[in-house]
């Protein structure tokens, strides 16, 4: 069985950056700096090479987190009954305050709308739930604006 071969770790290498010689410190500092700093202050230059060295490890997660969250828009449409089509991507907590209350709705992946423990199908079972009427999920909780009554004082 071949076991890929792996460098340490992301902790292991900062904490190893307060052991390194000042001139190896300085060698990761030139790789991912174009100069270097007027002074040469120990702390700053760990802190920074710090920084770069999670950047470049974090930086494939942030693309898969930014992929998946591309995916998830696709899936998690919303077509009101004006024909407008709304996206809410999954994660997203919807807030609310009605009747003297702060509510709060999670979009779930599957398309499902998740409120105080239970799934609900759509925003407007959520609002019908919250409200006690009939009402527009989206316009409800603020996704869409609804007809502005001109003239209306």
């Amino acid at each position: 069985m071949n076991i890929p071969i792996t460098g340490p770790s992301l902790a292991a290498q900062i904490a190893n950056l307060p052991r390194l010689a000042m001139n190896d410190l300085w060698a990761h500092w030139d790789k991912y700096f174009p100069r270097r700093p007027p002074h040469n202050n120990r702390a700053y230059v760990e802190g920074r090479v710090a920084y770069k060295i999670q950047e470049e490890a974090l930086s494939t997660k942030l693309a898969v987190q930014t992929q998946m969250a591309r995916i998830g828009e696709a899936q998690s449409n919303i077509k009101t009954q004006r024909g407008v089509e709304v996206q809410v991507v999954p994660g997203t907590v919807l807030v609310r305050e009605f009747d003297s209350r702060e509510h709060r709705v999670t979009a779930q992946a599957d398309g499902t709308f998740e409120y105080e423990g239970r799934r609900y199908k759509s925003l407007s079972a959520v609002a019908r739930h919250i409200t006690g009427t009939q009402w527009s999920g989206p316009l409800f909780f603020g996704i869409i604006k609804g007809k502005s009554k001109r003239g209306a004082k």
